[in-house]
């Protein structure tokens, strides 16, 4: 029966029959005295006998009525409440793996249920093997953010291509998976090398500027009043007061209605 169908009941008790309509929280009552026309002597003290049953068994059935109507309501609440798709925004961080504050970011992200994406420069890789480890076996994209941290178009192909295919070859030996997405630095690409070496650039809607400043709440107002619906964030993991501040907005926007996902599923179709 649907929340806002009406019901109806009878209860009988004694010589009183109730006939109830109810419709959410909205209750009509009809009150119908049967008695014996033939025992005229008993009617006056079965009548008021019959009133005093009825009117404590009225009070029960109303607390019970109440309380199955909050049910319907609360489930119906749910049900619209689970049908709207929240609006999605993507974290991201550069520059990693740093030794100390990427493994607290991980612990911070996988305490809130959020996945992010991370962009490693190459050369960092090393002696964090297992932080990269740990970011993939979270479900967080690992992608490229070349090995030395150097401007695309100011490189030769061969060189630019270097640069990709060291990083990719760090990462692809601890995941065990290919790298489909790199982040350039300063997000200077050159289209050429998408397709030769088959990765797909990612850029940014919402730079936080978090390495200019140690102030995690500036960083945090930048995000939360300018940040939207589908937005990319640049962040990096390197650095205290970012790991902090992300934490932070993390809280923030979820408990605004955001939901984080990885840049994969922000882009792709």
């Amino acid at each position: 029966m649907s929340a806002g169908s009406p019901k109806r009941k009878s209860v009988f008790q004694g010589n009183v029959r109730m006939c109830m309509t109810w419709s959410g929280d909205t209750f009509f009552f009809i009150v119908i005295h049967i008695y014996d026309m033939s025992k005229r002597g008993r009617e006056s003290g079965l009548h008021r006998k019959s009133i005093l049953q009825f009117l404590g068994m009225l009070y029960l059935v109303c607390l019970i009525l109440k309380a199955g109507s909050g049910r319907e309501a609360e489930e119906a609440d749910g049900a619209i409440t689970a049908g709207v798709e929240k609006p999605k925004i993507a974290i991201t961080f550069d520059d990693g793996p740093h030794p100390v504050w990427t493994p607290k970011l991980l612990e911070g992200l996988k305490e809130r249920e959020v996945l992010a994406t991370f962009f490693l420069i190459g050369s960092n890789i090393d002696g964090n093997e297992t932080v990269v480890k740990e970011m993939y076996e979270n479900g967080h994209i690992v992608g490229n953010h070349t090995f030395h941290h150097v401007e695309m178009t100011k490189l030769s192909d061969e060189k630019a291509m270097e640069e990709i295919r060291m990083t990719n070859e760090k990462i692809s030996a601890i995941t065990g998976e290919p790298v489909s997405f790199m982040r350039p630095p300063f997000g200077a690409w050159q289209k050429g090398l998408e397709k030769e070496m088959q990765v797909l650039p990612v850029n940014w809607s919402v730079d936080t500027l978090d390495w200019t400043t140690k102030n995690a709440d500036e960083i945090v107002n930048k995000v939360v009043t300018e940040v939207k619906e589908n937005d990319i964030i640049l962040m990096h993991d390197c650095y205290e007061s970012s790991v902090n501040a992300a934490l932070r907005i993390v809280d923030i926007l979820k408990e605004s209605g955001y939901e984080f996902v990885t840049v994969e599923e922000l882009i792709l179709p």
